[in-house]
């Protein structure tokens, strides 16, 4: 007799990315052996001419890493990269990270390590991390530990970081970037791998809370709800708690896998957008590389936000802090010019219209 339901379920989604990390793996292998075997020809050149550095294969398994919390989500996360990685020629381990922010929030990020290990994962790790205020409590925390996850991830050399972000979560995301009008990119909600060299990787969020969760209860394995996730000071807790729930009884069943199917169609026209921005960036500009006003009023709005947004942060503005308001500013140069004077972007950036050419530099 094969396993519950909802244990295959988030075993095979861990095992597709576990089968991708390996291929990834692979290839990267077969071109460092290439790379090697090219150094030990160059080797042999005459003396004094030029060698790149030598850089150390990867080792032969590569190690995958699970962020964990010790909610259901992310330990059936963690239960099921431990069961997969014992059948694939991956190395597992976890970290879980201790936002500092409730009382014993040290003992309960030792407990959860703990049951980490029982898990078999090795290594793991309990990082401590101090949360700013920046950006609110939410986005601080969440700031706070992207760096400790990416911190461990250099530190283990990890090909890949486990998140347990879940179809419920996509969909609130969905919500929030709706709410805050932030245009096509912010719909797409969170990409299934993302980060630096594709480090993070979301396996379930094809899979409802409600999977994992079960997942758990058939294993016996104990979860910790952060009341946090129930705390209706924070934005998220309550579009989870009252939101959602408002939006199923107004409009039926089936709201939140609408939502995440919309991500995933936001994301595909978003990606299609930002090609066509970067191909049409060079060709707005003059011989000296400055913003042409009149080759970008002739671009489709949507591209030229787009290519306006490329060259703000390229100047200098934090890509978090720039928000659509803040472009719509900037495109009113272009499209409603009347003379108007600098617009001050984040990041002590400025964009003002001169000579018929758009120059955005940091003051």
């Amino acid at each position: 007799m094969g396993p519950h339901p909802a244990v295959a379920a988030i075993r095979l989604a861990v095992r597709r990315v576990l089968h991708d990390v390996l291929t990834e793996h692979t290839e990267t292998n077969e071109h460092s052996a290439r790379l090697e075997r090219t150094l030990s020809h160059a080797a042999a050149a005459p003396s004094g001419s030029h060698l790149p550095g030598r850089s150390a294969l990867p080792a032969d398994e590569p190690l995958v890493l699970v962020a964990c919390s010790g909610g259901a989500d992310s330990m059936a996360l963690a239960s099921a990269l431990a069961f997969e990685a014992r059948k694939l020629s991956v190395r597992a381990g976890g970290v879980t990270v201790d936002h500092g922010l409730q009382d014993g929030s040290d003992l309960r990020a030792a407990e959860v390590a703990a049951r980490l290990g029982s898990l078999g994962l090795d290594p793991v790790e309990s990082i401590t991390v101090h949360v700013g205020r920046e950006g609110g409590p939410e986005a601080a925390a969440r700031d706070a530990r992207y760096a400790a996850l990416d911190d461990a991830a250099e530190r283990h050399g990890a090909a890949a970081v486990l998140l347990g972000h879940t179809r419920d979560d996509q969909a609130e995301t969905v919500l929030l970037g709706l709410a805050r009008g932030s245009g096509t990119r912010s719909l797409s909600g969170m990409a299934a791998v993302s980060g630096a060299a594709g480090r993070y990787r979301r396996p379930f969020l094809q899979l409802d809370r409600q999977t994992a969760r079960k997942a758990c209860m058939v294993q016996s394995l104990p979860v910790w709800d952060d009341p946090h996730n129930a705390d209706p000071a924070y934005t998220r807790s309550r579009l989870r708690h009252e939101g959602l729930p408002a939006l199923e009884k107004a409009l039926g069943k089936g709201v939140v896998e609408a939502l995440a199917r919309t991500a995933q169609l936001s994301r595909d026209d978003a990606d299609a957008l930002d090609t066509w921005a970067a191909d049409a960036d060079a060709s707005v500009r003059d011989d000296s590389g400055r913003l042409e006003c009149a080759k970008l009023y002739a671009l489709p709005p949507a591209v030229r936000r787009r290519v306006l947004r490329r060259a703000v942060i390229e100047a200098g503005a934090p890509a978090g802090s720039l928000f659509a308001r803040h472009v719509e500013e900037v495109d009113r140069l272009i499209t409603g010019w009347r003379g108007q004077g600098a617009i001050n972007l984040p990041g002590r950036v400025e964009a003002r219209r001169q000579g018929g050419r758009l120059v955005i530099r940091q003051g």
